[in-house]
């Protein structure tokens, strides 16, 4: 039986324009498809931590068959459920921390920086035991997540910068305040989305910067196996100047 969820209340500032910072794209599809590729055994299952609108598991599905979905947001949630796409994702409001369930998943993954929303180094290691629970023997997790390392470059060693990133649809960009402070782990953004049309939406989060070596010491202490680090989804090797890192683990047979 699960308990309570903790929502931190992620969706009710960013479902409605989820898709405009994360879109369906193809960017999505190349995640789909290398998570494909790293999927042991399809037959077994695939379970998603953060699963949002979608993005991600509705591709997938359509690869490897139904993909399990938990979210805490309940608004990201309905989201997923709307879309014509979704008949193979199957979502759940749960607390990643916390989830149970009566069977096993080949393929557990994270992506797009979800162990990062929780801010303490217990949280996080308490989601990648859960995690390592839920997989069968021989069955993968996956994680992509913030890179600390790139994060304090990109600040200069300063608390504060500004960044902005133009979309490839005119008239449409991001702009971010960045607060980092000199020795801190977490790393707040506010974030002001243009549209085309001129309307503005603004909104807020935080998160708790790691290192592969981190995230790799959470692994083992769930009694996980490292197998290897990447820069992005095409597989590249990890460096210390990409804002993501992709992580992978096997549990023993």
């Amino acid at each position: 039986m699960n308990g309570p969820v903790d929502d931190i209340g992620y969706g009710k500032q960013f479902a409605t324009w989820y898709d405009r910072l994360f879109p369906k794209d193809a960017n999505a599809l190349t995640t789909a498809e290398t998570l494909a590729g790293l999927h042991p055994d399809p037959g077994q299952g695939t379970l998603e931590f953060g699963v949002g609108t979608g993005r991600i598991a509705i591709p997938l599905s359509q690869k490897v068959g139904r993909v399990v979905g938990l979210d805490s947001s309940p608004e990201m949630l309905a989201l997923l459920a709307d879309d014509p796409g979704s008949m193979d994702v199957t979502g759940v409001h749960a607390d990643i921390r916390t989830y149970h369930d009566d069977r096993g998943y080949a393929l557990v993954y994270a992506v797009c920086g979800i162990l990062s929303m929780l801010l303490t180094p217990e949280d996080q290691q308490e989601t990648v035991r859960q995690a390592a629970e839920l997989l069968v023997p021989d069955g993968r997790l996956v994680i992509e997540t913030g890179n600390r390392p790139a994060v304090e470059a990109m600040h200069e060693g300063l608390a504060r910068t500004t960044l902005f990133t133009p979309y490839p649809e005119p008239g449409t960009g991001l702009q971010t305040h960045s607060t980092l402070p000199p020795g801190s782990d977490l790393w707040q953004c506010s974030h002001v989305w243009y549209e085309a049309d001129g309307t503005t939406r603004v909104g807020s989060e935080l998160a708790r910067l790691t290192t592969p070596d981190e995230v790799d010491a959470y692994a083992v202490a769930a009694g996980l196996t490292p197998e290897a680090h990447y820069a992005d989804w095409q597989l590249s090797p990890y460096t210390s100047q990409y804002p993501m890192f992709l992580a992978t683990y096997r549990k023993d047979a």
